[in-house]
């Protein structure tokens, strides 16, 4: 369905003088948000192509940003705002969402395609805004369609405002390091061929270390270090479908902050960071004897026969001059198993916020507004005569409350905004409609199956949410890093098994709960989150393992308008892709 953002403009929003001066205040305090802000305005030329690279001893093209993969690393202080001219010279669509960023009552520049936006059309350009609000730290920006974001990816820094510090001392210098991976396959064509089949999408050959495979490889990534002196690590995974052990030999981490926002220090052996994740850590180089030293990543899957890429990638960590006395080869450092759930919960289950006067939290104490969702994944049977390749010869699918998302031709935003009739409904379920033993280590076959639906769950403006996230024991459990776009929530509550609404609530913690905007919920367990339903517009809530969101594991919340100018949505921009 093709349609005109500019021509609907007029015919629904400006019948009337009034609606045409709403329209034109609207528009001026767009442009005032954008140029009248605090902070100052960044301006960015982001060209999509295609673009030769070497790995595994083999050349192929990719999607890159400006030729580079990783992709650039954008700088900004809190309070800034980027302006970012998106040229798609590529043969695919595009878009790219802002994973971390508020987007405050501007979701027509979050990204995700026939969400917020239809996608960036091969030829076309798009100028996306984002106004960094609260968020401090290192979040990330990545494609938010098919497989893009595989290669089309990079890091965002943002740094305390002008003229504040760090809550911890400043460090030496900072290293981006984003957790990738490669295919000797064409990426783009991995989810058509896995639909047609039914069954998972092929797994990556190598993971990567910004974009090198590591030491067992031609090519790896070296950082390095002065004896004595403390390095902040942006660390992000940018991985597909994998969570990732990582460390660094013979050194202590200090985690100090996760998704744009600070938590109390944690000195760790090792990290455990989902797909969509970005966390800061703090690395001092004080071994005496100097050397080179692993950094090394692995999967962490816990879904019973899945298959997942089981390589270990490597970075050496290289102290400045110690090629003079070093001669031993680098060692690893000690990761946990591939399927160490406890080992993945105990470093979770220690995050905390900062809670202090420059720092405060204001997670919501009464809540009117309670939902469960639950995370499956599902089987359907084959559209085919010939069985298709996932388990009992069925096809994969996936759902939140035993609903698959299926996207409409056009945009959620633009049919809201529009008023277009027959895009979606405003009836997605705020529990599940059939309760049963989520967790149980035995499920009747019945409840594979799941439903299709274009459904959104709508939120009054400023309600208090608590939104509790169940993993569920259908076809497999797994660990699913669900990722909310819009908001941060706070993490007041987590368990193994089902929730109970009369004992686990007991055990929240609503003094210095983490606040984050990517949560892994624990094979067969649960996450307890809360936010205020404060910034209004379409928003996406889904898993970050691609293969479960590309089986149907979002679903989409509509937040209704405020009551005045300032609590209400801006107006779409002029160059908004058109589908």
């Amino acid at each position: 369905m093709a349609y005109d953002p500019s021509q609907m403009m007029i015919t629904n929003k400006l019948k009337t003088p009034a609606s045409t001066l709403r329209f034109l205040l609207l528009s001026i305090l767009y442009v005032l948000l954008i140029h009248t802000a605090n902070g100052k305005v960044h301006h960015h030329k982001f060209v999509v192509k295609s673009t030769s690279f070497t790995r595994l001893c083999s050349s192929k093209n990719i999607l890159t940003v400006n030729g580079q993969f990783p992709g650039p690393t954008l700088k900004a202080h809190r309070g800034d705002t980027l302006v970012v001219k998106v040229y798609n010279q590529a043969n695919y669509n595009i878009t790219l969402h802002w994973h971390g960023a508020r987007q405050v009552r501007n979701p027509w520049s979050d990204g995700p395609e026939y969400i917020t936006q239809c996608p960036i059309k091969p030829g076309n350009m798009f100028k996306q805004i984002i106004h960094l609000t609260t968020e401090e730290g290192t979040i990330w920006w990545h494609a938010h369609n098919g497989w893009a974001r595989a290669t089309v990816h990079g890091a965002v820094i943002i740094y305390p405002k002008r003229g504040h510090s760090y809550p911890f001392p400043k460090p030496h210098a900072e290293v981006p390091i984003i957790l990738g991976e490669w295919w000797k396959e064409q990426v783009m064509e991995i989810p058509s061929v896995a639909n047609i089949t039914g069954g998972e999408p092929i797994l990556s050959n190598a993971y990567t270390i910004n974009g090198q495979p590591g030491y067992l490889y031609p090519y790896t990534f070296k950082m390095i270090v002065d004896y004595g002196k403390t390095y902040l690590l942006r660390i992000i995974n940018a991985v597909m479908d994998e969570e990732l052990f990582f460390a660094i030999a013979n050194h202590k981490l200090t985690l100090v902050g996760k998704d744009g926002l600070y938590l109390k220090p944690i000195k760790t052996d090792y990290i455990m960071i989902t797909p969509g994740q970005s966390m800061d850590i703090l690395l001092e180089a004080n071994q005496q004897h100097h050397g080179h030293y692993f950094m090394a990543a692995r999967s962490y899957s816990s879904a019973f026969g899945a298959g997942f890429d089981n390589t270990t990638t490597t970075a050496l960590l290289v102290y400045k001059n110690s090629h003079k006395h070093h001669k031993k080869s680098p060692i690893l450092p000690n990761l946990p198993p591939y399927n160490n759930t406890q080992a993945s919960t105990s470093f979770t289950k220690k995050f905390r916020s900062l809670a202090t006067k420059t720092h405060p939290i204001n997670v919501p104490k009464k809540v009117d507004t309670h939902l469960l969702f639950t995370f499956s994944v599902n089987l359907l049977n084959c559209t085919h005569d010939k069985p298709c390749t996932g388990p009992f010869g069925m096809r994969f699918a996936a759902s939140v409350n035993n609903i698959s998302l299926v996207h409409p031709d056009i945009d959620f935003l633009s049919a809201y905004y529009y008023k277009i009739p027959d895009v979606f409904e405003m009836d997605f379920p705020k529990i599940p409609k059939r309760e049963f033993n989520y967790t149980a280590e035995k499920l009747p076959e019945y409840f594979l199956s799941t439903s299709f639906g274009t459904k959104v769950l709508v939120l009054e403006y400023d309600a208090s949410v608590e939104l509790i996230l169940q993993g569920t024991n259908v076809l497999a459990s797994d660990n699913h890093p669900v990722h909310l776009h819009g908001y941060s929530f706070y993490v007041v509550g987590w368990g193994f098994g089902n929730f109970d609404p009369k004992k686990d609530p007991k055990n929240y913690n609503l003094i210095d709960p983490p606040e984050e905007t990517t949560v892994g919920v624990p094979k067969n367990g649960w996450v307890a989150i809360r936010f205020k339903a404060n910034n209004p517009g379409m928003w996406l809530l889904h898993c970050h393992i691609e293969r479960h969101a590309s089986w149907g594991m979002n679903m989409v919340f509509l937040v209704k308008d405020g009551p005045n100018s300032q609590t209400q949505m801006l107006p779409p921009p002029k160059d908004l892709p058109k589908c």
